[in-house]
């Protein structure tokens, strides 16, 4: 069955000291468009992330978010005590030899000067990244259920717009053999108004056939039931790229309809045509979506 390439998956997990927020966003799009935002402290794991995303999602326009929310009393910011008495000593020192007052909001001052606060690197801890590899996991699983719920609504709505379609190429028969006739009587009335003029009647019924034949829509409508039936086929395959492939078949089933509707010197047919091309507008529409 197809699936959607509009998504969202969202999961969270909490660890020792912070709260993990996955969160996974997909558009359609022609090709894959990831946009991956992590903490620096996830960085290295980035390609990895990337592949199994890409691998997964195939298709769409797909943002991916990391988000921390840090619940613990450790910080990797230090203050430097050593760095903020070594200052203070010399900011009384130079007062008392300017003769100023020392300021009255010390830690104003002095949390603003270079090195007062010292930042400690932190390493990925491995464990921790397996908790958040089996959030990411599950935010994906998320996203491609959700995917697979639009596809069922796409589904239903690419079936009832390819049985409308059959049903009017049905409708449209009765005026097929109401259309002959009044060409050909119109041919005929059109001679019968040449005065002193005779014609062959064997030559004219072989042109009259001929006429007729390029007039005659018999192969457009095989071939769009064709194109029809392919499409549902298609769109119940368990493979993946349907999206691509009903789009192809989407073009050839508007060539078809677009010559019917040339050939159609007919109101009542040409009015059908063109509701034929209306479902099949509302089928292309959608089918952008289809991963």
């Amino acid at each position: 069955m197809i699936q959607s390439m509009t998504g969202f998956g969202k999961a969270k997990t909490e660890l020792e000291t912070r709260k993990i927020t996955i969160e996974i966003k997909s558009l359609n799009s022609k090709q894959l468009d990831l946009s991956v935002r992590i903490p620096s402290l996830y960085k290295e794991k980035e390609m990895a992330l990337r592949n199994m995303l890409a691998k997964k999602l195939e298709r769409g326009k797909v943002e991916f978010a990391i988000y921390i929310e840090n619940i613990g009393t450790e910080t990797s910011t230090q203050i430097n005590h050593n760095i903020i008495e070594g200052y203070y000593n010399q900011i009384n020192e130079s007062a008392g030899k300017l003769g100023v007052a020392p300021p009255t909001d010390w830690f104003k001052v002095l949390l603003r000067l270079p090195d007062t606060l010292k930042y400690e690197a932190q390493e990925l801890d491995e464990k921790e990244w397996s908790l958040i590899d089996a959030t990411i996991n599950k935010a994906v699983e998320q996203i491609i259920d959700f995917r697979k719920q639009e596809g069922q609504s796409l589904s239903a709505l690419f079936e009832t717009k390819i049985s409308n379609i059959s049903q009017l190429m049905t409708d449209i028969e009765p005026f097929e053999s109401e259309r002959i006739e009044k060409v050909k009587q119109r041919i005929i009335e059109a001679l019968q108004k040449i005065e002193n003029f005779d014609y062959d009647k064997n030559r004219f019924e072989q042109e009259m056939i001929y006429y007729i034949e390029k007039l005659d829509i018999n192969e457009e409508k095989v071939r769009l039931k064709n194109h029809l039936d392919y499409f549902i086929e298609t769109m119940k395959d368990t493979g993946s790229g349907q999206g691509k492939k009903l789009g192809f078949i989407a073009q050839e089933m508007g060539r078809e309809i677009n010559t019917m509707g040339s050939k159609s010197n007919h109101a009542e047919m040409q009015r059908i045509v063109v509701q034929m091309k209306d479902e099949l507008e509302q089928i292309k529409e959608q089918v952008l979506n289809v991963l």
